[in-house]
């Protein structure tokens, strides 16, 4: 196609007069033809004004599938979490399903503390509390025999140095078994100067009228 150089500066003339009228003819498609021609987002969670405003039936069905596939994953979940928490609530939540209530119920009327011994024992019952009573028996008496051969090794041990004291001569000119006396008088033993605590009351054959004198004080 060719143009006169007459038909170009007519053209150039009518711009250069009116730029902002040719501006403004040449936006107003453009933006025209961006409003009219969205494209759909099918998946798109976000709002989708531009979507209300198409006349396009292909568009509006993707919207409204998208839209219901989303409301039904949303139900799916909120399904899936209610049933994977049903019966279980947070740490000091009273039990809303009744079996769980008839349930605590129970427990916290049927424990150890409550429930009363029964009248007669169950044969397991009583085999269970007959082992371990025999055992507890057999403990305490091997507590009871190693405290005795304890104290028996002691008292031979004992036995063995004493008369070894009582058999021998000494010191010096001493006799026989002096050591074996001196041994038994135990002077210092109870402290200096002190008597055996068996020794603190004078001896008397019957016991005093009065016990003990509440009324004594210290002069």
């Amino acid at each position: 196609m060719s143009f006169s150089m007459t038909a170009l500066r007519g053209v150039a003339s009518r711009l250069l007069t009116q730029p902002r009228t040719a501006i403004t003819t040449l936006r107003t498609p453009i933006l025209t033809q961006c409003r009219s021609s969205p494209v759909a987002r099918t998946f798109s969670t976000t709002p989708t004004s531009l979507l209300k405003s198409s006349k396009n039936p292909a568009a509006a069905a993707a919207r409204a599938k998208a839209q219901a596939a989303y409301r039904a994953r949303q139900k799916a979940q909120a399904a899936k979490a209610k049933a994977k928490g049903k019966g279980r609530g947070r740490r000091g939540d009273a039990p809303s399903d009744p079996k769980m209530m008839n349930m605590a119920l129970h427990f916290k009327v049927l424990t150890t503390r409550n429930v009363p011994p029964p009248l007669r024992m169950a044969r397991n019952r009583h085999l269970r509390h007959w082992t371990i009573h025999r055992a507890w028996l057999l403990f305490r008496r091997r507590q009871r025999h190693a405290r005795e051969r304890t104290l028996m090794r002691q008292y031979q041990s004992m036995m063995a140095a004493c008369e070894e004291l009582r058999l021998t001569a000494g010191p010096g000119t001493r006799d026989e078994g002096y050591l074996y006396r001196v041994a038994m008088q135990k002077h210092g033993v109870y402290g200096l100067n002190a008597v055996p605590i068996e020794y603190a009351r004078a001896q008397t054959e019957t016991p005093a009228r009065v016990a003990w004198n509440h009324d004594w004080k210290r002069s």
